[in-house]
């Protein structure tokens, strides 16, 4: 064969099988729907590295750029990155952790993936009268969306439940976001990140199932609702506001094991015991607590009221909600809706022949007016106040309009509380301190040799802390304080040295304590006390 007509034949040939090729893989079906899957899981993962908590927010556009094209493999590398830190903090192996994400992401995915029955939730949300979340929801008959807002929104308080938070924080983190944080022993973290639309939705079902108008979005709205787990029930207030980019929910959970809680079990020394029983075995007086928000007054308060014999002394209590039932204790619910306030119900009260007030939350003039004559009059009140210290808290009844002679008068005993988490026991470890810190300890006549600082470990979720603990500094009035009180002779510098004389620490003082004690750390009494 000529060598020209040779080249002509191969060229025929090797055309025609290139276009063989390119046509069976054009229209080759199976690889055809890879192709499609690989696209669509490379969007995927590019809305997944843009919610990732573990990508900074300005490496994201060039995350987001690497990953439309390679895919499931930055996140595979981010993952192994981040489970290999971890492994160095905790000692736990590499593949250890990695498995742990697996199954955590399963258990996320679980509740809204199929062949799940619609009566097998472990957790049931029911309003104050009664109705159930999906009864609200539907009237009883809820598509597969609704299903799936339902199942997310239980989800989210069963969470919450498991993790024993306190409070439940939803808000939009942007315009196509919205996060869901947890606050568990006093500190928020995040614990999921949803795109708006379910996040939407998961607020209009816990407003529904608390009472609240869904249609209002920016005027702020208060409710409440309740929720089974098994035997166990919990209740929660809710509030709502519009803030940018949307709504915002908090949502309060109560605790309902107050009401079991004694003066030894919140953490009271012996010597700050003795002052309390012997104050609420007086047939009058006011006993006060103080502290900021959630910082376990009520709790206290509980375990003050458990101390009381219900049998012999009429007690009453007005609260905000009611968080716990106490057995033969006749308890009030304030209701501004109903015009039913603490002022007003502690008027209704006096005349109902109590021997003991607990009054949830000095807020205003009258009230705090009421509480102090009732005290005067042979009965027997524990309230509470938001301030920062005893000192504090006689400035706040100043403000209030409370004259210093009803208030010296009134005032039996300041408490001022704060909450600190206490250390994991599980992955604890000895402090490193440094000079200054020893000297600190030194000069207040503590030892550094049981001093502990955070790890972190499974057990306490990474965080080195685990439940929380009280710490008190209690004043108590005598004649001579009362008389000063009285002169307005009193000032903030004497009133400390006043406690310290009487051996009654402050707040530092006792939290370094439980530091020596290796209960708590340095840096949580600092990040709390100051």
């Amino acid at each position: 064969m000529p060598i020209p007509a040779f080249i002509n034949y191969f060229t025929t040939a090797w055309s025609t099988s290139i276009i063989a090729v390119g046509m069976s893989l054009a229209f080759n079906p199976i690889k055809l729907i890879l192709l499609i899957v690989w696209v669509y899981l490379c969007l995927y993962f590019v809305q997944r590295v843009e919610f990732s908590m573990l990508v900074p927010k300005n490496r994201k556009s060039i995350a987001n750029i690497f990953t439309l094209f390679a895919g499931p493999i930055p996140l595979l590398v981010l993952l192994i990155i981040d489970a290999a830190k971890k492994s160095s903090q905790s000692g736990d192996s590499v593949f250890a952790i990695i498995a742990e994400h697996v199954r955590n992401a399963i258990a996320n995915i679980r509740p809204s993936g199929f062949g799940r029955s619609r009566d097998d939730a472990k957790i049931k949300l029911f309003d104050t009268a009664g109705r159930g979340l999906k009864e609200i929801y539907g009237h009883g008959k809820t598509g597969r969306e609704d299903r799936h807002v339902l199942e997310l929104t239980e989800k989210i308080i069963l969470d919450a439940l498991g993790e024993e938070a306190s409070d439940i924080l939803i808000d939009p983190k942007d315009d196509a976001v919205y996060t869901v944080r947890f606050r568990v022993d006093g500190v928020l973290r995040t614990v999921d990140q949803i795109e708006v639309e379910s996040g939407l939705a998961v607020i209009n079902s816990i407003k529904a199932v608390s009472s609240m108008d869904i249609s209002e979005k920016r005027r702020p709205q208060d409710g409440a609702f309740t929720a089974k787990t098994g035997e166990a029930t919990a209740s929660f207030r809710v509030a709502s506001a519009g803030v940018l980019h949307g709504e915002k929910l908090s949502v309060r959970v109560l605790n309902q094991s107050a009401g079991t809680y004694t003066l030894q079990n919140v953490g009271l020394m012996e010597k700050q015991r003795a002052i309390i029983k012997d104050a609420i075995g007086k047939p009058s007086g006011m006993i006060l607590m103080c502290g900021p928000t959630g910082s376990g007054k009520t709790t206290t308060l509980y375990a003050m009221l458990n101390e009381l014999d219900f049998f012999t002394r009429n007690v009453i209590t007005v609260e905000d909600p009611i968080e716990c039932m106490l057995p033969n204790v006749s308890q009030i619910e304030v209701n501004p809706k109903a015009d039913i306030t603490f002022a007003k119900s502690l008027r209704s009260i006096l005349r109902q022949d109590p021997d003991v007030i607990s009054v949830g939350e000095i807020r205003d003039e009258e009230t705090a007016a009421i509480a102090l004559r009732a005290s005067q009059t042979g009965h027997l009140v524990l309230a509470t106040v938001h301030s920062d210290t005893n000192a504090s808290a006689l400035i706040r009844l100043l403000d209030l309009g409370v004259t210093p002679v009803l208030m010296s008068s009134g005032l039996s005993v300041l408490v001022c509380q704060r909450l600190l988490r206490r250390l994991c026991t599980k992955c604890r470890k000895p402090a490193e301190l440094s000079k200054s810190q020893i000297d600190y300890l030194h000069g207040h006549g503590m030892r550094h040799d049981n001093v502990f600082q955070a790890g972190g470990c499974k057990h306490c979720r990474e965080t080195g802390y685990r439940g929380r603990l009280g710490v008190f500094d209690i004043l108590l009035l005598d004649d001579r304080l009362k008389a000063r009180i009285a002169n307005s002779e009193l000032s903030l510098a004497s009133l400390r040295s006043d406690g310290s004389k009487k051996g009654i620490s402050n707040l530092k003082r006792e939290g370094l304590r439980l530091v020596e004690s290796g209960l708590t750390s340095i840096e949580e009494l600092k990040r709390v006390v100051g």
